[in-house]
């Protein structure tokens, strides 16, 4: 199933696909028009035959009652052909705008939740393409696609089973208004995130060539290699190490409520911040008796909430557990041989034995990245036996499972470098090293890459003139891949702020070589997702989901990760030996310092409203609106309801 790829000038025209009299008809008088805008090529496969295309056709155009979408349908250059062309009629679109709980421009120029009945007093009711983006457009097609369910066993007419395959086809608005909710928020916080990044950047940039504090290396003080005199000492009276480490607390809990304000404030613009996916269809996997829902009355399959209750406790967070657990196992395997191989080396100190050397970090690399792929098709799996109902719900704890399998793979032996082994210097020098080669690896995985599969392998349009057929477009376009997500994007990005936040004070220029990145990845993921794969369905979305909260929770770990790296800090050491208290006043001066920061991490949080005030304005100007016309509708059933006669 295949989004249009590019919004084209008349291309709501039928003449520009086909024939005016191949679409199906609509009942509706307000739907009939003579100009039909296609919204989604379903691509079939090769072998269909036309009277199994006509049944598939039949079936999309025939009313929802009946299990159908009530869609308008072509069938491409004729019915022999493996596309069929998919429009929406005027009513469905509104009709699932007000399912789906968008809201729209009333008539007083307020965003309002959309009300079928209520249409005729909304902004730009008349003209669909602007009343709706074409993300919206297309994403109602995907959804009532989505939402066929058959009332009885039906038997497919050409072949006994058919194998048809539905493949998926410069502002932050516009890229809102053509790739819908999903796409805007990531280029939205990703664009959000790099501007962010230079005060942090300026910061570490300053310490690391101003301030000589910045060389972690005297945090090693060894009998062989004694300590210089205090009177020698250059270090200055404020210890870069703490001005980091305060600086990641407090910049990370401001970057946060920030977006907030940001997400709230373009959910309202995109109409989004009252969605109601409860209410909605089923999502496609979603399995169980056929029954009718309790609060809606529609007939859907039913599974009950106890029963996903305990798949998820007694089997997903027991085989999660597992697997982290396995995580912990090779770091401990490797430090263990790493250990070994060491003594041998020095025992020997042969040329095989310095190869050898290597051998522990090679299989930890091939570890974890076989024990990752392993995770990442079993958390996909977990998540589909809990069977969840809404799309949203499937995707939150699918990414909840991930999320907590990569902070154990990405952070676990760095806390064990900082907390347990106490060496800042080979903390700083794993942490160096990984962003390192992590920027060089995702340059050219997406960067040069890319450049090489648009230029050489998958581009669509490279052998196509402007004059060619739309048709011709059309199936060029569907030949691309289908979209793989931004998972990965965001995993990368969460990854990022957890460097950022956790432990730049012990490598400031973790920021700038953050920000060197992201100055490009911008680019990079807009020129992959316009020209390498199909246009991927958005669906409407109020923020982040679990993403926003993943990074909430690496901002509340950031201030007991710096407390204690503060704690661990040279210039802290130094200062606590001259005082002469001992560990335990030491440890109790920590856990004070720490309640004391997080405390100031919620007051700062507290003073930062998570929307602005025209938005929270608007908000409770709909909840009134809601209840007034709900007490209106009221107040007139019952005169309705007095006027009719009693029967005797």
């Amino acid at each position: 199933m295949t989004s249009q790829k590019e919004p084209q000038e008349g291309l709501s025209a039928p003449a520009k696909v086909t024939g005016p009299s191949s679409w199906s008809r609509v009942s509706c008088p307000c739907c009939i028009s003579s100009h039909i805008e296609p919204l989604v090529l379903i691509q079939l496969a090769e072998n269909v035959q036309p009277i199994t295309k006509q049944w598939i056709m039949s079936v999309i155009s025939a009313p929802v009652k009946a299990g159908g979408a009530q869609l308008l349908v072509h069938p491409g250059e004729d019915m022999k052909g493996d596309m069929i062309v998919v429009a929406a009629p005027r009513c469905t679109l509104l009709r699932v705008t007000e399912d789906l709980g968008l809201c729209k421009t009333y008539q007083d120029g307020n965003m309002t939740a959309f009300s079928f009945e209520d249409r005729d007093n909304f902004c730009n009711i008349d003209d669909m393409q602007q009343f709706l983006t074409l993300a919206e457009r297309q994403y109602i097609v995907k959804h009532e696609l989505d939402s066929m369910r058959a009332r009885e066993d039906q038997r497919i007419p050409g072949i006994p089973a058919p194998k048809g395959k539905l493949k998926a086809r410069e502002s932050i608005y516009s890229i809102h208004a053509y790739f819908g909710g999903t796409i805007a928020y990531y280029f939205s916080f990703l664009d959000y995130y790099t501007l962010s990044l230079f005060p942090p950047a300026i910061l570490g940039l300053f310490i690391t060539f101003f301030l000589p504090s910045a060389n972690f290396s005297s945090g090693n003080k060894t009998e062989s290699a004694p300590a210089p005199p205090k009177d020698d000492d250059d270090t200055p009276s404020v210890s870069s190490y703490m001005v980091q480490a305060v600086f990641s607390m407090l910049w990370s809990t401001v970057f946060m409520e920030l977006w907030k304000r940001r997400s709230a404030a373009l959910s309202y613009r995109w109409g989004t911040f009252n969605l109601a996916e409860q209410f909605q269809e089923p999502r496609p996997g979603f399995h169980g008796e056929l029954g009718t829902n309790p609060v809606t009355g529609r007939l859907e399959p039913l599974f009950p909430e106890w029963k996903r209750r305990l798949r998820i406790g007694l089997v997903s967070v027991p085989v999660v557990g597992v697997f982290l657990g396995l995580v912990v196992m090779g770091m401990a395997g490797f430090y263990f041989f790493e250990r070994l191989i060491s003594n041998w080396h020095k025992a020997s100190g042969s040329y095989f034995t310095a190869v050898l050397l290597y051998l522990p970090s090679i299989a930890h690399i091939v570890y974890t990245n076989v024990l990752g792929n392993i995770y990442r098709n079993m958390a996909l799996k977990l998540t589909e036996a809990e069977n969840h109902r809404e799309e949203s719900s499937f995707d939150y704890h699918h990414t909840t499972k991930v999320l907590v399998f990569t902070f154990f793979n990405n952070f676990a032996v760095l806390f064990h470098i900082a907390f347990f082994k106490e060496d800042m210097p080979l903390l700083r020098k794993r942490l160096s090293s990984l962003l390192i080669v992590t920027q060089v690896v995702n340059q050219f995985t997406e960067v040069v890459v890319p450049f090489l599969v648009d230029r050489f392998l998958t581009s669509a349009d490279r052998n196509l003139k402007e004059d060619d057929p739309e048709v011709d477009h059309l199936q060029a376009q569907g030949s691309l891949p289908a979209f793989p997500g931004l998972f990965a994007e965001y995993i990368e990005l969460l990854v990022q702020f957890g460097y950022l936040s956790l432990f730049s004070c012990v490598y400031p220029l973790t920021a700038p070589l953050l920000l060197l990145n992201n100055l490009t990845e911008i680019r990079t993921d807009a020129y992959k997702l316009c020209k390498l794969f199909n246009k991927p369905f958005s669906a409407p979305v109020a923020n982040m989901g679990v993403w926003q909260t993943a990074f909430e929770v690496l901002s509340f770990i950031s201030v007991m990760s710096n407390c204690w790296l503060l704690l661990l800090s040279p210039r802290v050491k130094d200062l606590t030996e001259d005082a002469g208290l001992s560990s335990s006043k030491v440890l109790v001066i920590a856990v004070i310092v720490e309640h004391a920061l997080i405390m100031v991490k919620m007051i700062l949080a507290f003073m930062i409203p998570d929307e602005p005030d025209w938005v929270r304005i608007k908000r409770e100007q709909i909840e009134y609106h809601s209840m007034q016309a709900l007490k209106k509708q009221r107040i007139m059933r019952s005169r309705v309801e007095d006027k009719v006669p009693l029967k005797a």
